[in-house]
């Protein structure tokens, strides 16, 4: 079985790729954090909630001319890289601000191991999915 078919893996497998390429760029970020005329840069957000959403509704088997076919919905885009919005600039003209890039990091990290359990939940249904009875 591969799991990269399965819609909700294919969200999951979305948002960590986003996730990852969030990271190089904060640490771009930080790596030029002293360099004159340097802008920093973010990603643009990607709506995971509405990827999520769209990705829970399945197409049914239909087994009887009576039942109702399900809709179903592909994964939405990635993300495109943005100029960051900042409050100011120092005097060499670089805008990157330490603390928020740290708190995106952090931000990052939270994220990342939220998808991994998310993974690793969908896996154990799956499992539970394919036990056979009595063997719980």
């Amino acid at each position: 079985m591969d799991l990269t078919n399965l819609k909700l893996f294919k969200a999951v497998n979305t948002r960590m790729h986003w996730l990852n390429e969030r990271q190089r760029i904060v640490a771009q970020n930080v790596a030029n954090a002293d360099t004159p005329n340097y802008a920093a840069r973010d990603m643009a957000p990607i709506d995971f909630k509405a990827i999520l959403r769209d990705q829970q509704r399945m197409q049914l088997a239909s087994t009887h001319q009576g039942h109702h076919a399900g809709k179903g919905s592909g994964i939405v885009g990635e993300g495109v890289l943005g100029e960051k919005q900042s409050f100011g600039s120092t005097p060499t003209g670089n805008n990157v601000v330490l603390e928020e890039e740290m708190l995106k990091v952090t931000e990052i990290a939270s994220d990342y191991t939220m998808m991994t359990n998310l993974y690793r939940k969908g896996v154990g249904l799956l499992r539970l999915a394919i036990s056979k009875p009595g063997r719980g």
